[in-house]
């Protein structure tokens, strides 16, 4: 048991406010999981709050009121966990909510979009250029993450559209638009979506083997990436979309 953490770990408990719900709401706690408790009770949920054991940075759980023959209330209990929590990066189709798909395209297609319109006039005027953060994930297929593929695809899909758009603006004058797909690359974004650190030592070292060149990347090798197709010396380059993966689009597993 000293071996099983639930460090970084969102666990919704149903039932909660009494008999196995709330006992497994006290043990879940005391191996450090993030809780969202749910019952009908809200006075006796607060009592089990208070047994409930929080060290460190594990937040006090979160308590919703609800009844789960209620479908209004069922869809609530997902969406405050998700909205509460944060941890919206994963979900397969049985699984994502719409608040979460929403949440993710806003963040990785909506704001691309809007930003892209803002900018445009004053890219023609100086013949400036755009370099959009994609992730191998826009070209492979994994399952778990459904929302953020499906997002990341929209991505490139956005940055060939826009290029070709873009392209004959004037006479001698045109705005390239241009990509990177990153694969894992050694940042916190795998932690903050929920990943404690043997997790994350356990996902790096997978890397070494879903990575042709043998190990995950730097935050600074696509920079160098970003920096290239930006410059002058990528003036011929337009609509294209580069992975900075170490071959992980070209590797079958």
């Amino acid at each position: 048991e000293r071996n099983m953490s639930f460090t970084g770990k969102v666990v919704l408990i149903t039932g909660a406010s009494s008999g196995i719900g709330a006992a497994t709401a006290v043990h879940l706690s005391s191996l450090g999981a993030s809780l969202s408790l749910t019952g009908r009770n809200l006075e006796n949920l607060n009592k089990v709050a208070a047994k409930c054991q929080t060290k460190g940075d594990q937040p006090r759980p979160h308590l919703l009121s609800a009844d789960l023959t209620n479908e209004q209330d069922v869809r609530n209990i997902l969406q405050e966990t998700l909205k509460h929590y944060g941890k919206l990066d994963r979900g397969t189709i049985e699984n994502t909510s719409l608040e979460q798909y929403d949440r993710i395209f806003n963040t990785n297609v909506r704001a691309i979009y809007q930003l892209t319109m803002l900018a445009v006039p004053y890219l023609v005027k100086t013949a400036g250029n755009i370099v959009n953060v994609s992730s191998v994930n826009g070209i492979r297929s994994f399952p778990g993450v459904l929302a953020y593929n499906m997002s990341k695809s929209a991505v490139d899909q956005f940055t060939r559209c826009v290029a070709l758009e873009l392209a004959p603006k004037k006479v001698s004058v045109y705005v390239r638009v241009n990509g990177v797909n990153p694969g894992v690359i050694v940042t916190e974004i795998h932690k903050r979506g929920g990943l404690d650190d043997e997790e994350y030592a356990k996902f790096l070292e997978r890397s070494k083997e879903t990575h042709a060149l043998g190990r995950p990347g730097e935050p600074d090798e696509v920079a160098r990436a970003i920096a290239f197709l930006a410059s002058d010396q990528a003036s011929f380059i337009t609509g294209a979309s580069i992975p900075v993966d170490g071959g992980r689009h070209a590797m079958c597993p």
